[in-house]
């Protein structure tokens, strides 16, 4: 099935243009940078001195940022103090997936998913199956923090009742998903973590998308009002399987955790319904 290319609506590609345009220039770049990680606002003239050039050119700068809206300006008595603007650390990211293509309009309707692919729920008899292709998911080393595969008792003591499902094709186990409670207190009863994977013979077959659309429909029956999920920057097609089911990228989580000695970057989305 051929699919048509997207293109990006006039109005945003203005937006993102201006946004882009004003970032060609390093110095802005490194001032951004300076207040973004500075954890609080800064004067132009602390602004200036860290950077090390003048204070008109620093103003000149911030100007042009303030103007595109990555950083907020007041007065502090004679100073002016500037912030990063808290919408822009989650709104450059998205802006600069919606350009490269990550959340391309690529939703598939019941319709459209693939007719050799069947979601049903989990059984006693595919614990062997999930767990195998658990392993397979571990052995990339862009799928999850862990290094073996948990036990079955473990597994089925935090998966929710109702949320666990395998695909099959060709008379096989194919993939699964899983939902699992984020907290156990009342007030986040609708918050589950995802959790999906295809085996390693099945890539590229819409497994993943057959599994993600139940796993979501199946939430929004239940109720659950929000579905995230943490995932590895290198992860580039569970990434888009995500966006393409209604996630979205809310931050990375820079160096959260060591995998095999090694700090790693998540990057954090969620799935909202609307209640």
């Amino acid at each position: 099935m051929t699919t048509t290319p997207a293109v990006l609506p006039a109005e945003d590609a203005a937006t993102y243009a201006d946004w882009f345009a004003c970032l060609a220039e390093p110095t802005r770049v490194r001032l951004l940078h300076a207040v973004a990680t500075a954890g609080r606002s800064m004067t132009v003239g602390e602004l200036a001195e860290l950077a090390g050039i003048s204070q008109s050119t620093c103003s000149h700068h911030v100007r042009k940022l303030v103007d595109v809206g990555f950083l907020r300006q007041g007065r502090d008595g004679t100073a002016t103090r500037v912030s990063v603007n808290p919408s822009c650390c989650t709104g450059l990211p998205h802006a600069a997936d919606v350009v490269m293509g990550v959340l391309a309009p690529r939703r598939r309707h019941p319709g459209d998913l693939p007719a050799d692919v069947v979601v049903r729920p989990l059984d006693t008899a595919d614990w062997n199956a999930v767990r195998r292709i658990y392993g397979e998911g571990i052995a990339t080393g862009n799928a999850t923090f862990e290094t073996e595969v948990p036990p079955r008792r473990a597994l089925d003591t935090k998966w929710l009742p109702g949320h666990r499902w395998v695909a099959e094709a060709d008379g096989q186990v194919a993939g699964w998903a899983a939902l699992t409670a984020v907290s156990a207190r009342d007030c986040y009863a609708g918050v589950a973590e995802t959790s999906v994977y295809v085996g390693s013979g099945f890539q590229g077959r819409g497994v993943g998308t057959a599994l993600v659309h139940r796993q979501v429909t199946a939430a929004d029956d239940a109720g659950l009002w929000t579905l995230q999920t943490s995932i590895f920057p290198e992860n580039r097609a569970s990434l888009a399987l995500h966006h393409s089911a209604g996630f979205r990228t809310l931050g990375v989580r820079e160096r959260i955790a060591r995998h095999h000695g090694v700090w790693r970057d998540t990057v954090f989305l969620e799935r909202r319904t609307v209640l």
